[in-house]
């Protein structure tokens, strides 16, 4: 099918008339029913185990506080960020559904990096919060980020994300487009998109850099930033013993910093330098990564944060107890 759709051209072609054709992995369209596997189990697991997560924070009142809530937030643009690549994925491997119309392309592309920025945000707002407020101004915690100001960095958070995306999708619009009609990944990417109209894509590349730039890595540097006076007010503490509990409270944190940032380094880097390995690895590692961290961050939090691990041992016992009612009146 990609074959027979990849030499379609278009002759400055109206967007709405716009179709595209997504890959899946090249040279191995034999297995993908066997690649897809993995892509659904990593699905399955990220909303079950982010839902889960936003449940717990939700329903247990010990963990109705500025980290958790910021974490819940996290874990909902987890879920948002694999259902809005997910199903598509899928259909391309189980049914060879390739094509994609401009509309759900771009759609797609906008939902994906609006996550994409507004994750970058919640983790620099998590490293101000518990990371930097609860061990820098401990007295001032609960003053300082209260329920209505975790609500407007929410907002902020989401409005940010809106504003720096919209420009991008007028950009596109109003591009010509009359060459070729395959994008190089499973998904749709702003990067990929501004590849193939035959007009001036230097303001959409120029808006792109500034986006990032303004995003990750902004938001990066001011993460190190917080880290380092959290460190500076750390090694203040005149026992080692509270030295380690002040930084083994951070340490959830910087796992899911770590998660989110070293994939989309290192797959910056192999797409930059990394023309002379085999484009399957880039592939591989394009679909891969957008699902490591939403797998990845509910495992951490389970296992690395005291207050989860509590609510978890409550909260299964009293659904099993539930469970046994129901099924002995």
């Amino acid at each position: 099918m990609l074959q027979e759709m990849a030499p379609f051209s278009y002759n400055h072609t109206n967007t709405q008339d716009m179709w595209y054709v997504l890959i899946g992995i090249p040279g191995l369209e034999d297995s993908h029913p066997w690649i897809s596997i993995p892509i659904c189990s990593m699905y399955v697991l990220a909303v079950i185990g982010n839902s889960f997560l936003i449940f717990l924070i939700v329903t247990e009142r010990s963990l109705h506080e500025p980290m958790y809530f910021f974490l819940s937030m996290l874990a909902l643009a987890d879920v948002l960020l694999s259902t809005a690549t997910a199903p598509k994925m899928l259909a391309i491997f189980w049914f060879q559904s390739m094509d994609i119309s401009f509309g759900s392309c771009v759609s797609q592309m906008f939902f994906i990096h609006f996550i994409f920025v507004a994750e970058s945000a919640i983790l620099l707002a998590m490293a101000f919060d518990h990371r930097f407020v609860a061990i820098y101004s401990p007295l001032r915690y609960t003053t300082i980020l209260t329920i209505p100001r975790i609500i407007g960095m929410g907002v902020i958070i989401a409005l940010r994300s809106v504003v720096l995306m919209f420009p991008l999708l007028f950009l596109l619009k109003g591009l010509p487009f009359c060459g070729h009609n395959t994008l190089t990944h499973s998904y749709c990417l702003h990067s990929d998109l501004i590849k193939l109209p035959c007009g001036d894509t230097r303001p959409n590349s120029i808006l792109g850099l500034f986006v990032i730039t303004s995003t990750f890595g902004l938001d990066s540097l001011l993460i190190v930033v917080s880290y380092m006076l959290i460190l500076h007010t750390v090694l203040g503490i005149a026992s080692g013993a509270g030295q380690w509990k002040a930084l083994n409270t951070c340490v959830s944190h910087i796992c899911a910093v770590l998660v989110y940032y070293v994939p989309m380094i290192s797959l910056s880097l192999l797409h930059r330098f990394g023309g002379h390995l085999p484009p399957l690895l880039q592939t591989v590692m394009a679909n891969a990564y957008l699902f490591f961290p939403p797998v990845v961050n509910p495992i951490v939090y389970s296992m690395k944060t005291k207050e989860i691990r509590n609510s978890i041992v409550r909260i299964l016992p009293r659904k099993r107890h539930e469970v046994s009612r129901q099924i002995i009146p």
